[in-house]
């Protein structure tokens, strides 16, 4: 455990530049004692550790002074395998050279760890593209990570839900989240200087500018996604709706996202003799939610709010209007139970079963 720190702290120091101790104390999940008593073993074995004291003072290693010691642990190179993505890679217009990493890798492992980093690529394999979903389309996501990489200003034409619209920006960073690619950067000549986000699939056009930026020498592009996605997700919802919900009602209230899902959770009431109970939801308007509700089916009945109550009998009397045009049921096939006359030849237990049953088999081909 002690040299595994030790080391680790000489690999950052190396990688980073200068260091506070409260960084790593956090950075190892240990008192600030320990990484004083680490950085004088350090120092004890020979290794040129400095020490800058004030406000913006730090640990750091001699200017120049670079350790060897980079050997990778057995665990630490399938780690690295299990870590490829050939996909984003391919994307990014870096494939062949993820390839030709993967084999330099492979060639310089010890000959009894290549086995088992081989292994890792055969028996795992991660698809980020959620079932019956396409990779979203990104014409321009090579150039844009030109951007990126050579800290140049991109000027596109971009189309957001107000319109589109031509921008200047600084590009920051790309983040694939699913199949979505989306950039951050942030906006030249404009009111708001913090980083945005942008779908990079909503780019209709884009040029790289000559003109190059300074990266703000602070930003961190994963904990400002955290931030941003996490402030999204919670405006996203501007109300809430009240539904009293079957068993299978509130179990399909967990595929509607964990927002969803952990509000229903902590609002359930006791469910009555028949099995249904009452919860709140977060939803955003009651135009779009009444098309989301539609998913629970006849497992949901909508109490609260007056308006998404009203959209919910709008859609269901136009689904019905466009069921009756259809006529009855044609001779020997099976109506719902106490269905009217003009009800549709199938009842909805038969209609989930047979669903299941072909998900099921297009799963398992």
């Amino acid at each position: 455990m002690l040299a595994s720190r030790l080391l680790s702290i000489l690999m950052l120091l190396q990688s980073r530049g200068r260091m506070s101790a409260a960084a790593l104390a956090e950075a190892h999940e240990v008192s600030l004692r320990t990484i004083y008593r680490d950085v004088d073993s350090l120092s004890a074995a020979g290794v040129p550790i400095y020490a800058d004291r004030g406000r913006h003072g730090g640990f750091e290693l001699r200017a120049g002074w670079r350790t060897q010691l980079t050997g990778l642990t057995a665990e630490e190179a399938k780690a690295l395998f299990m870590a490829g993505l050939p996909g984003p890679a391919k994307a990014l217009g870096l494939g062949d050279a993820a390839a030709s990493a993967h084999l330099k890798l492979l060639a310089a492992l010890p000959e009894d760890w290549r086995a088992d980093a081989e292994r890792v690529g055969a028996r795992f394999h991660l698809d980020p593209v959620d079932w019956f979903r396409a990779s979203a389309p990104a014409d321009h996501l090579r150039l844009v990570a030109e951007g990126v990489w050579s800290e140049r200003r991109l000027r596109m034409r971009y189309e957001s839900w107000s319109g589109v619209s031509e921008r200047t920006v600084e590009p920051l960073g790309l983040v694939l989240k699913g199949s979505a690619w989306y950039l951050v950067a942030r906006a030249v000549r404009a009111e708001r200087r913090e980083p945005q986000t942008y779908r990079v699939g909503s780019i209709q056009a884009a040029e790289l500018l000559d003109e190059r930026f300074q990266r703000p020498a602070r930003f961190d592009l994963a904990a400002f996604w955290s931030e941003s996605t996490k402030t999204f997700e919670e405006g996203v919802y501007r109300d809430v709706a009240t539904l009293r919900v079957s068993p299978r009602g509130f179990e399909r209230l967990r595929r509607f996202g964990p927002i969803v899902a952990a509000a229903a959770a902590r609002t359930a009431g006791e469910p009555g003799e028949d099995g249904w109970r009452e919860v709140i939801v977060p939803i955003e308007s009651p135009e779009y939610a009444a098309h989301e509700m539609l998913r629970l089916g006849p497992e949901a009945v909508v109490l609260e709010p007056a308006p998404l109550r009203a959209a919910m009998r709008d859609l269901a009397s136009r689904m019905l209007a466009g069921y009756a045009l259809l006529g009855p049921p044609r001779a020997g096939t099976d109506a719902p139970p106490n269905a009217p006359p003009n009800a549709p030849p199938c009842s909805l237990p038969a209609a989930r079963a047979k669903g299941e049953r072909s998900r099921n088999r297009r799963r398992s081909a």
